[in-house]
């Protein structure tokens, strides 16, 4: 396994988790999480979007990261 590769799994993943991320978060706290229970791993609605918010920014910064290192070809040299 190459560099390159395990970039590009980490930037696949990232986006995937972000995705899902983005569909569990709701401006009203619902979202998807609000079907499976997941509103009952948080002790309040503020801490869940709180914590959303936090993974949201953080896998961004990830996925927008690993596309410019990708894109650039900084890799392959």
């Amino acid at each position: 396994m190459t560099i390159v590769q395990l970039v590009e799994i980490i930037w696949a993943v990232s986006a995937l988790l972000l995705v899902v991320i983005v569909l569990l978060h709701s401006p009203k706290g619902d979202g998807l999480g609000g079907i499976g229970g997941q509103a009952q791993l948080f002790t309040s609605a503020k801490s869940a979007e709180k914590t959303l918010n936090q993974i949201a920014w953080t896998l961004t910064a990830i996925f927008m990261g690993t596309t410019i290192v990708l894109s650039a070809g900084w890799l392959n040299r």
